[in-house]
C-alpha cells in the first residue's frame, strides 16, 4: 500500500497545492485522485504566476477573453475560476461521498486587499457568488485586517479557507473569528455548517532560522510550531464552547498543513509529511513532495494531541536566541508581501500576454 493511501486511512486529507491547466488536461490531478489518494486543492498567486508563464495553454482562453472586453484582474478571475471549476468537478464526488468534510479547491482574494478589511470581505464575497462552485474554499489572509473579513464572511456564509497564519496565537485569532461567525449564525437562526480550514505555513519556519541555530536544530522549528499550533486545535475542539456549536449543526474549522514541501537539501524531503501525521486535520502538498510520498515515503508515528515535545523543543530555540513571537509576526508580514509581488508579476504575465496576443489577432 502506498504511503499516501496509509496516511488517507489514518485520516489526513491529502491536497495538492498546484494548479495548471496543462495539469486538468492531461489527467495528471484525475490520476492523482484515484492513484495517490489526492482530495482537494490549494492555490494561491504563485502558482498561477508560474503556471501563466510558462505554459502556452492559457492563450486560446486570453485571446477569447480579450475578445469579450476583458483585461488584467478580471481576465485573470476568470482564467482561474474556468481551472478550479474544473478541478471542482473532479473532485465533487468526494465533496457528496463526506458531507462537505473534503473534496475541495481554493481561489485567494487579491493580495493587495491583505491589509483593507472592507474590501477584502466585499472581494470574497463577490468571488463566492460567482464562482457558484459548492466546492471552493475563497482564501483571506489571517492578518489583523483579514480577520474581521474572515468573521463576517463566515457569517455570510461563505467558506474560508484562512491563510498566512504561521503561530499557534495566529491560529487562535483565526479560530476566534471562525466561531464567532458562526456563533452569529446561530443567534440569526441561519444555518451554521459553514465550512472552513485554517492553514499554518510550516517550512518557511526552517527557511528562516537555518543560519541563526546550531546545526542539530535544523530542520525542527517548523515542526515544533506545528504541534503546538496540533495542541491549541485539540484543545479547542474539546471545549465547551465548540461542543455547543457542534450539538447546534456547525462543523470544525480543520486545522490544514501548508508550505510542507522541505527547502533544505539534507533534509529528507517528506520531512513535514512524516512528522505531522495526524488524523482530521489536512496537509496540502506541492506535486514533488506529493509524488515523493507516493514513492519512497513512510510514515512514523501520529501526532500526538498534546504536542509531545513541542514546548522542550522550542526552549532550545529560545536559547539560540530565536524570538518566537517577533519572527511569527515577521513571516506572515514577509508571506503577505510575497503573495503581492507574486500578484503583480503575474498582473504584469497577463498583461504582456495580452499585448502579445491581440498583436497576432
Amino acid at each position: 500500500m502506498k504511503a499516501t493511501q496509509k496516511l488517507h486511512d489514518l485520516g489526513q486529507s491529502i491536497w495538492l497545492d498546484n494548479i495548471t491547466r496543462d495539469l486538468l488536461t492531461s489527467g495528471t490531478l484525475k490520476r492523482y485522485i484515484d492513484d495517490l489518494s489526492v482530495t482537494g486543492l490549494t492555490s494561491n498567486p504563485t502558482i498561477f504566476d508560474q503556471a501563466i508563464k510558462n505554459s502556452a495553454s492559457y492563450d486560446g482562453a486570453i485571446r477569447q477573453k480579450l475578445a469579450e472586453g476583458k483585461t488584467g484582474e478580471p481576465l485573470f478571475f476568470e482564467l482561474a475560476l474556468d481551472d478550479l471549476q474544473r478541478a471542482a468537478d473532479l473532485f465533487r464526488p468526494i465533496h457528496r461521498q463526506t458531507n462537505g468534510v473534503d473534496g475541495w479547491v481554493s481561489l485567494e482574494v487579491s493580495p493587495l486587499l491583505a491589509h483593507d478589511t472592507a474590501s477584502t470581505l466585499a472581494a470574497a464575497k463577490d468571488l463566492h457568488t460567482r464562482a457558484a462552485i459548492p466546492n471552493l474554499f475563497i482564501k483571506i489572509p489571517g492578518t489583523k485586517e483579514g480577520l474581521p473579513a474572515i468573521e463576517e464572511a463566515t457569517f455570510a456564509g461563505v467558506p474560508i479557507n484562512v491563510t498566512l497564519l504561521f503561530s499557534r496565537e495566529h491560529y487562535v485569532a483565526a479560530a476566534e473569528a471562525f466561531l464567532r461567525g458562526i456563533e452569529r449564525r446561530i443567534a440569526a437562526g441561519l444555518n451554521p455548517d459553514v465550512a472552513s480550514v485554517a492553514s499554518v505555513f510550516v517550512s518557511r519556519w526552517d527557511v528562516a532560522v537555518v543560519d541563526k541555530v546550531p546545526h542539530a536544530l535544523r530542520g525542527k522549528l517548523g515542526i515544533a510550531i506545528a504541534k503546538r499550533t496540533y495542541k491549541a486545535y485539540r484543545s479547542l475542539l474539546d471545549s465547551p464552547r465548540w461542543q455547543r456549536l457542534y450539538n447546534a449543526g456547525a462543523r470544525p474549522q480543520r486545522l490544514l498543513w501548508a508550505s510542507t514541501g522541505t527547502k533544505d537539501p539534507e533534509a529528507s524531503d517528506v520531512l513535514y509529511i512524516k512528522a505531522l501525521a495526524a488524523p482530521f486535520t489536512v496537509n496540502t502538498m506541492p506535486e514533488q513532495t506529493l509524488q515523493a510520498l507516493a514513492d519512497h515515503g513512510d510514515l512514523g508515528g501520529i501526532l500526538q494531541a498534546d504536542g509531545g515535545d513541542a514546548e522542550e523543543v522550542l526552549k532550545e530555540f529560545a536559547k539560540a536566541g530565536v524570538d518566537i513571537e517577533t519572527l511569527a509576526a515577521r513571516l506572515q508580514d514577509e508571506g503577505a508581501a510575497s503573495f503581492v509581488k507574486s500578484w503583480n508579476e503575474l498582473m504584469e504575465v497577463i498583461a504582456s500576454k495580452s499585448a502579445d496576443l491581440a498583436k497576432v489577432a
